[in-house]
């Protein structure tokens, strides 16, 4: 699977069914050149403009299944944050 092809998925939380937003960048262990995380904008962005800077990154570990149109992960959130 190509980064282009994880950007056309949405990320939804499993746990509260809350959509997250599009996968936007990943981080990347440069030794393994596994994926350690995924970056998601915050909602209400558009396309990177008017951004506070806010994103999500959800480590690959909380990826529960990437099907054909959505990525869904486990977060468990406290008070609106991840714990």
């Amino acid at each position: 699977m190509r980064l282009c092809e994880l950007e056309e998925k949405e990320v939804i939380n499993a746990c509260d069914c809350k959509r997250l937003g599009f996968v936007a960048d990943l981080i990347i262990e440069e030794c393994t050149g596994r994926i350690e995380a995924l970056i998601v904008p915050k909602s209400g962005k558009l396309c990177g403009f008017f951004c506070d800077g806010e994103e999500y990154v959800i480590p690959y570990a909380c990826v529960k299944k990437i099907g054909p149109d959505i990525i869904l992960v486990e977060i468990h959130e406290k008070n609106g944050k991840p714990r």
